[in-house]
């Protein structure tokens, strides 16, 4: 029984959203480790969570997912990971899938934005605003960084965006903790806009499932949908009144969500 038990371990690696860190999976990753002994990895990408890198530094997808290709990079030829990526988190899962292919078991995307195979990797966040024009921002705010040559778009996520918009079905406590928490982080449209499409070879190679949050008033649900119909997915699963954050506000709904899939697809 121990020699079963011990070949049904996982690894989850997950990835967090823009202006968050890996402390946002606090409440999810003792309940996947404690779920058959799993192993758990929650990364924090370039100027984010406790990553000392500065924002400034930060010019291209490539180097805003540095800590988590470095991560993938690091793992062993015969070790395969389920990773699992939330909103802005799903371009560091694709750029992790393009390059690291035969690492993935299953990419998971949360309520996350997804690219394809067939346009600039860009495209996905121009539809969100093509079909989601009227979206309030509130007291969210963008800035622009960097030269004339190279401006970048910063955004820094207001409170009542946070607690209204992103945060509506999660407890006080976790608002406050973010409020603490959140950062400032690169929206990298233009560097987007000038990267190479992933490939369907690379990334369109591994298995993909979608986790859609059907109260999410950040990335619209129906939003999320359109997602998984652009490209196609193994799976789709559906969290009804989950906000944009399940980890927090549900998260024994989404760890039992990612064990299914990570049981069928390892």
């Amino acid at each position: 029984m121990e020699v079963a038990s011990v070949r049904q371990q996982k690894h989850f690696v997950l990835v967090h959203g823009v202006c968050h860190g890996a402390w946002i999976w606090y409440k999810l990753k003792p309940l996947l480790e404690s779920a058959g002994g799993h192993r758990v990895t929650a990364v924090d990408l370039s100027a984010s969570g406790i990553n000392t890198k500065s924002i400034s530094e930060i010019h291209t997808l490539e180097d805003y997912a540095e800590p988590l290709m470095k991560f993938m990079e690091a793992l062993p030829a015969d070790e395969v990971v389920i990773l699992v990526g939330h909103s802005y988190g799903g371009y560091s899962l694709a750029l992790a899938m393009e390059t690291y292919p035969e690492k993935i078991s299953v990419a998971v995307f949360v309520a996350a934005l997804m690219p394809d195979t067939v346009h600039s990797p860009v495209y996905v966040a121009e539809k969100l605003n093509e079909l989601f024009p009227a979206r309030d921002t509130l007291d969210s705010q963008y800035s622009i960084s960097g030269s004339p040559q190279d401006p970048r778009r910063i955004l820094s996520i207001g409170p009542k965006y946070l607690s209204t918009r992103v945060y509506q079905q999660c407890s006080t406590e976790d608002i406050e903790l973010a409020k603490l928490l959140i950062r400032p982080s690169p929206i990298l449209e233009g560097a987007l806009s000038k990267g190479k499409k992933f490939s369907a070879e690379l990334y369109g190679s591994v298995k993909r499932a979608y986790i859609v949050c059907g109260e999410d008033k950040g990335l619209p649900a129906d939003f999320q949908r359109w997602l998984t119909k652009n490209i196609g997915v193994e799976e789709v699963k559906e969290i009804i009144d989950a906000d944009h954050m399940p980890m927090l506000s549900k998260p024994q709904e989404l760890c039992e969500y990612l064990l299914e899939i990570s049981d069928k697809y390892i």
